[in-house]
């Protein structure tokens, strides 16, 4: 089971992604450091990100193309 500095580097990384714009927080040196500590589980996330971005986007490109036709 994931300890929970594993699962908050995969929601770091998940979060990068899912959101398009830059963030407002900025990651300190010490949580950086920590964070490249479990760097599988940030670029899992960022991976899992990048794939529901993917769904989100052509779920609503779907919905505006049914709505508009």
């Amino acid at each position: 089971m994931p300890d929970m500095n594993e699962i908050h580097a995969f929601i770091i990384g998940f979060s990068e992604v899912l959101c398009p714009w830059p963030s407002r927080y900025r990651i300190a040196k010490e949580q950086w450091d920590e964070l490249i500590k479990e760097f599988p589980y940030y670029t899992a996330g960022r991976g899992a990100g990048f794939i529901a971005l993917l769904l989100v986007l052509a779920g609503m490109a779907k919905f505006i193309l049914e709505v508009l036709l």
